[in-house]
């Protein structure tokens, strides 16, 4: 009795190691290739080589089926309509901008979606832009689209489209299987009864169950981004032309800005009419002075003479 005790003990432990072997190669088979049958068969018939020779617990009947699971899973989705993720960017020019606004509001949530953001700004010229995001049921897609069009004045539009079909069924597929893989090594930690199997079992549970929800986040993620289209609405509001519209309400302080408008430019042009006309004003200058100074040094000779003459003629 006391050499089988060793004996029975050895071989169990290697048939839980064996077990353990034989999750991760299935748990990597099931990350790499979700939908390949030979890869999800290879870690089966390992773990039946294991249970054949430690006498270990028979795999739960579950397994088999999400094995089968995992190699339809891949078509499935592709039976159905597909995945497709819709995006559109809209932009209107409106004088109604706020009107425009909440018919927007009013038709996505009338469809059944909801406003995910809005925003405004004012651009160097005064016009306030306004942009806002709307969620829609992608089945209303088109109808809101069209109904946002003829809310303004069409400045651009552009509609996207991406097929996600395969990425879908590849992560519920994967999802599936991961989850299988859960339960398998829950079911394997409650049969064990060695400390060092226990660790190591929980080890394997703590890393596919972070793995399984990693899955199911990219999971969530998409039915949202498939099951709801996005529109990004931008109203603008026309630019005003300056000074129309304004003749009828003038009054003192825009005569007075026009006034100073005409001055300035007076102004300036004399200014400019000065420098071009000073180079010739200054010429003319000097020689008005040099003919002055000429004229000044002949006037003594010339008074000198004039009273000899005289002089001369009464004697």
């Amino acid at each position: 009795m006391r050499t089988d005790r060793p004996t029975k003990r050895t071989t169990h432990l290697l048939a839980t190691l064996a077990l353990a072997g034989a999750l991760a190669l299935t748990g990597c088979a099931a990350d790499s290739a979700a939908g390949d049958k030979s890869a999800a068969a290879a870690p089966g018939a390992a773990r039946q080589d294991a249970e054949g020779a430690g006498g270990a617990a028979a795999a739960p009947p579950a397994a088999p089926s999400a094995a089968a699971d995992q190699g339809k899973g891949p078509q499935q989705p592709a039976a159905g309509r597909p995945q497709v993720i819709r995006t559109a960017t809209l932009s209107i020019e409106t004088a109604q901008a706020q009107g425009a606004l909440a018919a927007a509001r009013s038709a996505a949530e009338g469809a059944g979606g909801f406003v995910g953001g809005e925003s405004t700004r004012r651009d160097a010229d005064g016009a306030l832009t306004s942009s806002l995001t709307l969620r829609v049921p992608a089945d209303r897609f088109d109808a809101v689209l069209t109904a946002l069009e003829g809310s303004g004045k069409l400045l651009g539009r552009k509609v996207e489209a991406l097929d996600v079909t395969q990425k879908v069924a590849d992560v519920d597929s994967r999802v599936k299987s991961q989850q299988a893989s859960v339960v398998r090594v829950r079911e394997l930690m409650e049969k064990a009864t060695a400390i060092g199997d226990v660790v190591l079992l929980e080890g394997e549970l703590s890393r596919r169950q972070s793995d399984l929800e990693s899955l199911l986040a990219q999971q969530t993620a998409l039915k949202d981004q498939t099951s709801l289209g996005t529109i990004t609405l931008e109203v603008t509001q026309p630019r005003q032309v300056e000074g129309a519209g304004e003749d009828d309400e003038a009054g003192f302080t825009d005569a007075l800005g026009g006034g100073w408008s005409v001055f300035t430019t007076a102004l300036r042009w004399i200014v400019l009419a000065f420098g071009a006309v000073l180079p010739f004003a200054g010429a003319a200058a000097l020689l008005h002075l040099g003919w002055r100074v000429l004229r000044r040094r002949r006037a003594p000779g010339s008074a000198a003479a004039q009273p000899e003459s005289r002089e001369g003629v009464t004697d």
